[in-house]
């Protein structure tokens, strides 16, 4: 084993000669070393600035500035009555719905406020814990002989 991995090379044309910058004008990267003449690129210590286009004006500079992202918006996890639904059927039991409930099962994100609303009635009598409704979801619920109870 170890004979054949004695030898072992690189595949033909993977490795190349290093270049040898400043040895004279035959080796084709003479006097100025490949970097030009003048300029930044031409001193020692130089590096290119992150952004940088060559004086062309920068991308983050071209592109347009608007609009307004509201630092204080409450982004509500929405929960649909037909989704209600669903879950009454899956749980006959359920007669409460909670928000830790909801939580609990994976149904909403834990610790993201809960709106319900109304895209369908609802089949049965339930109250329903939750921090927003609309209102067609309130409509609904109480058209259902059910209860809304709001957290916030």
């Amino acid at each position: 084993m170890s004979q054949i991995l004695h030898r072992l090379r690189p595949a033909p044309g993977a490795t190349h000669a290093e270049k040898r910058l400043g040895r004279g004008e035959g080796s084709g990267h003479g006097k100025t070393s490949s970097r030009g003449h003048k300029g930044d690129g031409s001193r020692s210590g130089y590096h290119l600035k992150r952004g940088f286009e060559g004086g062309q004006m920068p991308l983050q500079r071209r592109i347009p500035k608007f609009g307004f992202k509201n630092p204080f918006r409450i982004d509500y996890a929405p929960l649909n009555l037909s989704h209600i639904n669903a879950l009454l059927e899956k749980h006959p039991e359920l007669s409460h719905i909670t928000a830790e409930w909801l939580y609990q099962n994976r149904i909403v994100r834990k610790g993201m406020p809960i709106k319900v609303l109304g895209k369908a009635p609802l089949t049965r009598p339930v109250t329903i814990e939750a921090h927003r409704f609309s209102a067609s979801a309130l409509a609904a619920i109480e058209a259902a002989q059910g209860k809304a109870v709001s957290l916030s």
